[in-house]
């Protein structure tokens, strides 16, 4: 796959059933469960059905989704961030996750700083959403960075619980950009 963002550390890609075992891992992680929400990924088989069915077709309808984080130094993935676009919001959204091992390091900011970058000047996207949990303070700091600004409480189907949706605009400031 192509790169779709390249950052001084990481290469964003589109993900591809290649990517089952690290769906695998990363949606079973205690952080994803407890702020995301269980996707019913159990088998290798699961993880690439979630992928074909989620973000493949995610970036068949839209041009964008969540795209593989990879290290460049160790070709690992790392973790997830892109795009979503979704009924209940205006505008599309920023989403991200990092396997746990992989944060405290920088690199979903780093990740979050290219995916910004490239919404608003490739893509035309001057407001962004972003969704949290209510209490996940390494996210709310996250997009705090970004000059996201919360707005309101939202039920979204398939998540833990109520969601906090945050919305960068045009207006906001942003920190040194990659892309």
């Amino acid at each position: 796959m192509p790169p779709i963002l390249i950052t001084p550390r990481l290469v964003l890609r589109e993900l591809t059933v290649h990517d089952a075992a690290f769906i695998l891992e990363l949606v079973n992680e205690p952080a994803f469960l407890e702020f995301i929400g269980d996707k019913g990924v159990r088998t290798h088989d699961d993880a690439r059905r979630q992928i074909a069915e989620r973000y493949r077709t995610h970036y068949d309808r839209h041009g964008f989704g969540l795209w593989a984080v990879v290290r460049k130094d160790t070709c690992e993935t790392i973790g997830i961030c892109g795009l979503l676009k979704r009924d209940v919001l205006d505008h599309p959204d920023l989403g991200y996750a990092l396997l746990q091992r992989h944060t405290g390091q920088g690199y979903a900011t780093e990740a979050v700083a290219a995916t910004l970058a490239h919404a608003r000047e490739k893509l035309g996207h001057a407001t962004l959403h972003a969704l949290t949990a209510l209490e996940n303070p390494a996210s709310i700091a996250l997009l705090g960075k970004f000059g996201f600004r919360h707005e309101r409480i939202l039920d979204l189907p398939g998540y833990p619980g109520p969601s906090r949706v945050w919305t960068s605009g045009p207006a906001q400031s942003e920190p040194a950009r990659y892309g």
